[in-house]
Parts: structure tokens; sequence; C-alpha cells
């Protein structure tokens, strides 16, 4: 039965799946699949949860546009689940707050504060420390080693309000340790842990571009990158996300 929102059957999908936010990177992403452009299927275009599955260095793995925010990854995250999907890995952009991390920098989830409404939906308000796989966080990490990258690893925090008008927004969150903002890793992070507890090998990580600072000096609005450097920025990501999701 095709799924509602993907209109997508089981094996349209690859195992690997990345998910960035942006329809338009989703396609970007394919057209660095084997073949190059227009070589990738289309398996989806719905919505415009735009999605595309091929192969990388001859392995098999699929793009899937996740949307903004908790409430529509976690849309995307369920249905990939049932669609086979088993190695998740988001790529997107996040508001650095963390003490020394620049723009254009990488940051690797791994873990995710569940500051959003989704994942305390799922929760229904108990604690819970939403955490990456660590095989995906190595891979990822040693990827971008390999290609001349210093990720910062350790926590984000995923938050639903991107224009925050709290005066102590990322201080707060900065004084216990948290590296960035982004609005979809603690969702992705329960799903997978929820279908690893039932038995499912599902794995997730979170690897993310800077795109922007906020302090007490700066704010996102003033150090957000130009489009053309922040997609240089993505692309190197996301050639470190396309190495480590297919290593073996």
């Amino acid at each position: 039965m095709p799924q509602i929102h993907l209109r997508a059957e089981a094996g349209d999908y690859a195992s690997l799946v990345l998910l960035p936010g942006d329809p338009n990177r989703a396609t970007w992403i394919a057209e660095k699949f084997d073949g190059g452009p227009g070589a990738a299927h289309q398996v989806t275009s719905h919505r415009g949860l735009l999605g595309y599955t091929g192969t990388y260095h001859g392995v098999p793995v699929s793009v899937q546009t996740s949307g903004m925010g908790g409430p529509s990854i976690a849309i995307v995250v369920e249905e990939l689940l049932r669609l086979g999907a088993r190695r998740l890995i988001r790529v997107g952009t996040c508001g650095g707050i963390g003490r020394g991390i620049k723009t254009g920098d990488i940051v690797i989830a791994a873990a995710a504060a569940p500051v959003d409404g989704a994942t305390r939906t799922y929760l229904h308000g108990d604690p819970y420390a939403p955490t990456a796989d660590f095989g995906l966080v190595r891979s990822l990490v040693d990827a971008a080693v390999r290609r001349g990258q210093s990720p910062h690893v350790g926590q984000v925090a995923t938050v639903d309000v991107f224009y925050n008008p709290d005066s102590d927004y990322f201080s707060k969150w900065r004084s216990r340790g948290v590296l960035a903002f982004e609005m979809e890793s603690s969702v992705l992070y329960y799903l997978a842990a929820r279908a690893r507890a039932a038995g499912a090998e599902v794995a997730a990580a979170t690897i993310l571009t800077v795109s922007d600072v906020l302090s007490e000096d700066v704010t996102s609005e003033e150090s957000y990158l130009p489009l053309d450097e922040l997609n240089r920025s993505i692309e190197r990501m996301i050639e470190v996300a396309l190495e480590a999701g297919t290593a073996d």
C-alpha cells in the first residue's frame, strides 16, 4: 500500500536515506549519485517532498526531503520506516551557539535535547534523551576528518521556533553545553530508537552545516552566510555524509 504522504511502495527506497529539509537540496544530492544529473529515479514529488533513489559508488542510496520542523520529519520518517529504510542521516543546517563555533563549520549531533512539541507529544511528558547511533556518528566524524574537516561533536537542541524573541534563548542552552539549534533531530532519534526497541535494525544520525551563529554580539540575521558560501559549505557536508553512509 502506498504511504499517504510519500506515495511510495516498499522497495522504492534504499536502506540508506539522506534527509535534507529543502527539496532543492534533495535534487542537488541526487545529482551526485552515480551517473550524474538525471540518473537517479525520482520516487516521489507529492507535496513537494522530493525523493530520489540511485547509487553512490555502487552502493544503493536514497534522498528524501523531510521538510522543516518536527511534525514534518515525523511524518516522513514514520513512512520511510514502514517502507524499509534502516539507516537515516539528516543533512541540514543549524544555528551555532557553542563557544568557538563559526559559520561554515560542521556539527555532528550525538544527541538532541527535545525542546520541540513533536517529541514531547510522542513521550507524553516523560523525561527522555534522544541520541544518535554511535556507529553512524563515528563514520561521519571519520569521513569529515579524512576530508580535512574538524567537526564539532556533541549535543544540539531541537526547537520549534526559528525567530525566538527570548533574551536568554541562546545563553541558557549554551551554558548547558549545547552546540547548536536545529529543528528535526530529536524526532528522528526518537523514532529510530522506537523502531530498534521493536526489533528493527535502525540507525540514525545528523550532520549539520552552521549557517548562522547567535551570541551576545550577533543575531542569526546578521551572521547568516551568503547563499554561495552556504552552498559550498553544504556541499562539503553532503560529500561527508555520502562517504560515511556508504562506507563498508
